[in-house]
């Protein structure tokens, strides 16, 4: 009984990591995205090192994790805190995507996560995402990448080179190819502006460290879950210098236009479900009188049902 319980047990979890694309089910909000990304994508990469400096770590609670310093010979600078922790970093910074939205200039990221879907998909985008030593993500915050070869260490033997005056971070070689694609598909997918100089670096690093086996399956698990992959890795796209950027990401967040031609405002699609990221409970558009009740600052979109549970919400109790 214990066994066959057990089989079927592995075979449900199994099936979580083979879910086709049209079944997938992207995070809706940045605490989803962190949740799935432990769960699917890195949880059995914890003994492969994070981000910036290699180090393994010991997975706790729903998306955290503690680091093992002695692994990599990390040593803290000014932050214990933390440098004990795993923490999920914008490779891509939050800021830098939020300030080239109207609601980051209008209240910051309070206001962009309470008010623009747009901005919500870009913080829950997995591509985007990956665990570092908390310190070293507060330290790297939301400079810019560049070369610093006179740099020395401030984070024990760890390779990740920081200038704080001058704004800049350095990451090892083994991670600079990776960052410069993940930076091309942000940019091309949500129609990023991005400096010259910092696409001249980033065509470099990209060219020097071409994908990694490991990059490559990082890029599959995440295509199960968002749909679609980042062609920057599959090689179905190249970054050239002034890059025309698609912006396919921001199509299904542009505003539908109200039934009434001579009503001026814009509606969300009607059909899509509520969700309340107080209460976590959602809210169908026929039969549940709540639909019309959530306040806009906790409104969360969902397509369908499974897409609401998934990031962990369930229908309301007074849904008929």
């Amino acid at each position: 009984m214990f066994r066959s319980c057990r089989s079927t047990v592995l075979v449900v979890l199994a099936c979580l990591f083979c879910l086709p694309p049209s079944l997938a089910a992207a995070p809706a909000t940045f605490e989803a995205a962190k949740v799935q990304a432990r769960q699917q994508v890195y949880h059995d990469r914890n003994d492969h090192g994070t981000f910036y400096c290699g180090c393994t770590w010991e997975w706790a609670g729903r998306s955290g994790g503690v680091v093992d310093h002695a692994s990599c010979g990390y040593q803290v600078r000014a932050q214990p805190n933390r440098a004990a922790r795993i923490e999920w970093e914008h490779i891509v910074p939050a800021s830098l995507f939020g300030q080239q939205r109207q609601c980051w200039q209008q209240g910051g990221r309070s206001n962009c996560k309470s008010s623009d879907p747009a901005f919500n998909i870009m913080e829950a985008d997995l591509h985007n995402l990956t665990p570092a030593i908390g310190e070293t993500n507060a330290d790297r915050s939301n400079f810019r990448f560049g070369m610093l070869p006179g740099t020395p260490y401030r984070h024990g033997q760890c390779d990740f080179k920081v200038e704080f005056a001058e704004r800049v971070v350095e990451p090892r070689d083994q991670v600079k190819g990776q960052i410069a694609r993940v930076w091309f598909y942000m940019h091309d997918r949500y129609d990023l502006n991005m400096s010259s100089q910092q696409q001249r670096l980033l065509m470099a690093w990209d060219k020097q460290q071409p994908p990694s086996e490991w990059e490559r399956e990082r890029d599959r698990r995440i295509s199960r879950l968002m749909g679609h992959g980042n062609p920057f890795v599959s090689g179905e796209r190249q970054w050239t210098l002034n890059h025309r950027n698609s912006g396919e990401g921001l199509a299904a967040t542009r505003p539908v236009s109200s039934a009434s031609r001579g009503n001026s405002t814009v509606q969300a699609p009607a059909a899509r479900i509520i969700g309340n990221r107080n209460s976590k409970l959602y809210h169908l558009p026929a039969g549940c009188p709540g639909y019309s009740q959530v306040a806009q600052k906790n409104i969360v979109w969902f397509d369908n049902e499974t897409e609401a549970q998934a990031n962990g919400y369930r229908k309301a109790g007074n849904c008929r």
